[in-house]
């Protein structure tokens, strides 16, 4: 390759870089905080005491840990645990189904 290809590819390998990046914070706008609807081990991050960021929720639904979801869908968001019960996710974090010891 001749070096006015190498700079255009190196041109347009930065312009797609800086593309990607700008798209991200506007659709990670669109998401809130959504917390006890996450299957153990499935959580984004901060999860609450006894654990530390993605993946370290250990109940499923724990009230405390939360996944990323888009505007306006957490608290409509219900889902049916393995016993039975039927849970919805929250904006604030919860009591309920907190990891015990």
């Amino acid at each position: 390759m001749n070096k006015t290809a190498l700079t255009l590819a190196a041109a347009l390998t930065t312009a797609a870089g800086l593309s990607a990046t700008t798209s991200m914070p506007a659709a990670a706008a669109d998401m809130v905080k959504c917390y006890g609807i996450s299957m153990a081990g499935k959580n984004d991050c901060a999860a609450g005491p006894g654990t530390t960021c993605a993946g370290t929720s250990t109940v499923d639904y724990q009230g405390n840990a939360w996944k990323l979801v888009p505007k306006g869908t957490c608290e409509s968001t219900t889902l049916e645990t393995a016993d039975g019960r039927s849970v919805s996710g929250s904006l604030e974090p919860l009591e309920r189904d907190l990891p015990t010891g």
